[in-house]
């Protein structure tokens, strides 16, 4: 099977753009991520899934608080996207500067997107590289922007000079991932310890 070909042709099973926000004792986080999907069809039990790289700063906030935000980004957040995207949390507070407020499990929400999701995670599965992460939906509301972004618009006006960087950064995930895909290990998720 040809790596590149096989690529190109799983990027169209991507989920939009989002943001993922957690929040731990005093420290606050945020990264940008496509692999976050719908994981109900019943109405009343609204629920959701993120994968996330156990690499990023965020994976370790969502698996020790039990909860996160979820984002849908609109097409005007480019800005947003080098903001929590580019660096880790690791390095730098990267909620200071983006108006955010907390929602009623502390996770930071942020208001300018097109919709956004506060989640208590009911289950995990380890994948490797990253985590599942299977949430309940405890609060939703829908922000002012028009069109989601997804990854072939992202892709395709990213500002000419954040190509490199971008590349970078996903060739480092990808070399990260590549190294841990394999190294999978069953969780039994007991929840968080009251």
């Amino acid at each position: 099977m040809d790596p590149v070909q096989s690529y190109d042709i799983l990027r169209n099973l991507t989920a939009p753009v989002v943001a993922i926000t957690a929040a731990r004792g005093t420290k606050l986080n945020g990264m940008i991520s496509d692999a976050a999907v719908r994981a109900s069809i019943v109405p009343d039990i609204p629920r959701v899934a993120v994968f996330i790289h156990k690499v990023n700063y965020t994976h370790d906030m969502v698996f020790e608080t039990g909860r996160y935000g979820l984002h849908l980004l609109h097409q005007d957040q480019f800005r947003l996207i080098e903001q929590l995207g580019f660096v880790s949390g690791r390095d730098r507070d990267k909620l200071a500067d983006i108006p955010h407020r907390l929602g009623s499990l502390g996770c930071p929400l942020i208001e300018d997107c097109w919709a956004w999701f506060e989640c208590r995670v009911i289950n995990v599965m380890d994948a490797g590289s990253s985590t599942w992460f299977l949430a309940d939906v405890v609060d939703l509301g829908r922000g002012p922007g028009k069109e989601i972004m997804t990854p072939s618009y992202m892709r395709a006006h990213l500002p000419e000079s954040w190509r490199e960087p971008y590349l970078k950064n996903l060739a480092r995930a990808q070399a990260w991932a590549r190294e841990h895909s394999r190294d999978i290990r069953p969780i039994v998720w007991k929840g968080l310890t009251p």
